[in-house]
């Protein structure tokens, strides 16, 4: 299994002091962080694009390039790539030209966006949401496929006969397809053979194991082996020495964050019965000592036989020391510890 991480490179105030990370200094914090888990031996590392004040991460290839620079074998990521609001050629060429500057270790996890910032940003209707991202993946897939494109849809200029440039390392570029749950994009991507990325932010994990039973169904009927895509689970987490302190770190920030959250799209305020709800064996937060979350995973393993796992940590307030061990506990001790126990099998 590949274990890595990802981020949307937050900046939101600290709730128990109100300090505040500049954005210059919170995209050089990560650059140091991907360096970090490169060294400890983590796999991926995948940037999302937002468009808010919350989240300066509007440019994920910008950031993942200058980790390029500063780092030799771990994969870089796009977590997501919101497609729909996007021009797919300069996607690709952006992601292309960092597959070839870091030698091969480029990806693109394409999604629809769980914000609609960018969409009238960019002069989109929403009422396109849909069929905006069907449109643009498949010139996104067809651009992967040959260096010469002629190509027609209808929210994008048509393409007849052009060169696009440069050409990534790998062929074809790794391109995912991230889903939060809508039975409709599993088929998508199963019907594709594209590798799926499912996204789980609360509740119990184990109630999205049809949607990957579905996924590897659906590939089988469109003819592609599902045996040979892999499938990714993107969690939220944080890991310190002791369960303790892994909770007394990370609780003032992720409520203070998933309450904004709830505020702007009139959801339940959280709770901190459900905080502990989600961080319990069966919920959907990663939350805990390197121990908790090695059984964590090969439980979630049990039930899903995915190929990647991947840990979001995102709570203001986190200090960087507390960043930089929670990737280094989950590098050196968790996923060895992982991985040395699925070899088993």
């Amino acid at each position: 299994m590949e274990i890595g991480l990802y981020s949307f490179g937050e900046v939101s105030p600290d709730p128990t002091s109100d300090n505040y990370v500049e954005p210059g200094q919170r995209l050089r914090n990560l650059v140091e962080e991907i360096t970090l888990a490169d060294q400890v031996g983590l796999d991926v590392f995948g940037l999302g694009e937002h468009h808010r004040p919350d989240f300066p991460m509007s440019a994920p290839a910008v950031v993942l390039a200058a980790a390029a620079s500063v780092t030799s074998r771990i994969r870089l990521t796009s977590a997501v790539t919101v497609l729909s609001s996007a021009d797919p050629v300069r996607v690709f060429q952006e992601f292309a030209t960092l597959d070839q500057l870091s030698n091969g270790r480029a990806e693109i996890m394409a999604g629809r966006g769980s914000f609609i910032e960018s969409f009238p940003l960019f002069g989109y209707d929403l009422a396109d949401y849909d069929e905006l991202f069907a449109e643009k993946l498949d010139l996104l897939l067809a651009l992967n496929d040959s260096p010469h494109i002629t190509w027609q849809g209808k929210h994008r200029p048509s393409i007849n006969g052009r060169a696009v440039h440069p050409r990534p390392l790998q062929d074809p570029l790794p391109i995912w397809i991230a889903v939060g749950g809508n039975p409709e994009s599993v088929i998508r991507a199963a019907s594709l053979g594209v590798p799926m990325a499912l996204a789980v932010i609360g509740g119990d994990p184990a109630r999205f194991v049809p949607y990957f039973d579905l996924y590897r169904q659906a590939a089988a009927e469109y003819g592609h082996n599902p045996a040979t895509i892999p499938l990714s689970l993107n969690l939220h987490g944080f890991i310190a020495d002791t369960e303790a302190e892994a909770v007394e770190s990370y609780y003032p920030g992720h409520q203070a964050m998933m309450g904004q959250i709830a505020r702007e799209r009139g959801f339940t305020p959280p709770s901190r019965a459900g905080f502990e709800a989600e961080r319990s064996l069966h919920g959907s937060l990663f939350l805990g000592s390197p121990d908790q979350i090695i059984e964590k995973i090969l439980l979630q393993h049990s039930l899903f036989g995915h190929d990647r796992f991947l840990m979001q940590t995102a709570a203001p307030g986190l200090t960087r020391a507390q960043m930089l061990r929670s990737i280094e506990l989950l590098g050196t001790v968790v996923a060895p510890a992982v991985r040395q126990e699925l070899g088993r099998g």
